[in-house]
């Protein structure tokens, strides 16, 4: 059983209570429902959530993934039903039509915010370098959360969006979470990314562990991916690094050994699924940081809080030794398939000589 797995398995009888309360207050305001029912209806919901990410730990299938699906866009849907019920009994003696008007919006943002999670925006930015012997362009993407969720149609939409930038850009570069870990990942799940017409390097981000590191690994190496995991490799001038996700049991490279990488005739740059120790790798000589991992927050309101957890939640950051550290908002989306307030994106940085 995965990390997810466990973590979902904990979870799922507080969500059932949540569940529980809050349908309770929900038909309050329409047709009070008896206990025993509300409790029948949470015990589907837990079900719901719980089964089909069992079952799709053993094989995938396509009924466990659109049950998945529904289970995950419900779970956002409750979320925001439960600000609406917050609100309407916290104000009092709103009008009928108000609240309908309330509890309406949650489908119509919730259409909106599918159709935001699943179209993929290219993003541009420029990056001005002392170190840059010419010109490069850089796909920087992260978080593409293969899995029952978002499964292969959004690995041929990643190959169609390289496929397309093919002639403009040099190296496509993935910082992490390539898979999600509600899914098995077989050794040809990645295969429709081999026809891809330029370079593309990943490094493992936390949920790549989950399915089994090595499965996704294998899938990348299949498909003609770099995988970069505590190495190096230079192309265009370039000298990429790939840093290791660590779960803490995982032993990271030290400071001298991270030194040791930098190469002083090129334009170093550090692939790091989490946008932390930014400050230390600039000191260290890396002209360039590639995170992702935030999301964003992927939605509202967790976009705003986010911001504030997150030091650097997303976009791209310069500091006074002019090093530079981009943090995408990713391609796909964790658990629930929506964004509100966030893209999915891609973003070409435009490496140009200072």
């Amino acid at each position: 059983m995965s990390f997810r797995t466990r973590r979902v398995t904990f979870m799922t009888p507080f969500y059932m209570l949540f569940e529980f309360f809050l349908l309770k207050f929900l038909f309050m305001l329409f047709y009070p429902l008896d206990d025993w029912t509300l409790l029948l209806i949470t015990v589907l919901i837990g079900i719901l959530n719980i089964a089909p990410m069992l079952l799709e730990e053993k094989k995938t299938r396509f009924i466990t993934r659109l049950l998945t699906e529904i289970s995950a866009i419900w779970m956002w849907a409750s979320l925001m039903f439960f600000i609406d019920i917050v609100i309407i009994y916290l104000i009092g003696n709103l009008s009928q039509s108000v609240i309908y008007i309330m509890l309406l919006a949650v489908p119509l943002i919730g259409i909106y915010a599918y159709y935001k999670a699943h179209k993929l925006v290219i993003k541009q930015k420029e990056v001005k370098l002392d170190s840059l012997e010419k010109d490069v362009n850089i796909v920087h993407l992260s978080d593409v959360h293969f899995g029952a969720v978002r499964y292969k149609k959004i690995i041929n939409q990643l190959k169609d969006t390289l496929n397309y930038l093919s002639d403009t850009c040099d190296v496509a570069i993935i910082s992490g979470d390539l898979a999600d870990g509600s899914s098995l990942v077989a050794p040809d799940d990645f295969m429709p990314l081999k026809d891809v017409k330029m370079p593309i390097i990943f490094t493992p981000g936390n949920h790549d562990y989950y399915p089994g590191i090595d499965n996704v690994i294998n899938a990348c190496r299949n498909a003609g991916i770099i995988v970069l995991d505590n190495e190096s490799v230079e192309i265009n001038g370039l000298n990429i690094y790939g840093l290791t996700y660590s779960f803490g049991d995982i032993e990271m490279p030290s400071a001298d050994e991270l030194r040791s990488e930098i190469k002083e005739d090129k334009t170093n740059i550090i692939v790091y699924h989490v946008p932390y120790a930014w400050d230390v790798h600039s000191k260290i000589g890396f002209d360039i940081q590639l995170s992702g991992h935030t999301h964003g927050g992927q939605f509202y309101p967790v976009t705003w809080m986010s911001d504030r957890m997150f030091e650097y939640n997303r976009g791209l950051f310069k500091d006074n030794l002019n090093h530079y550290l981009n943090v995408t908002t990713g391609v796909g989306s964790m658990d629930q398939p929506l964004r509100w307030g966030t893209d999915s994106e891609v973003v070409v940085l435009k490496l140009k000589k200072n």
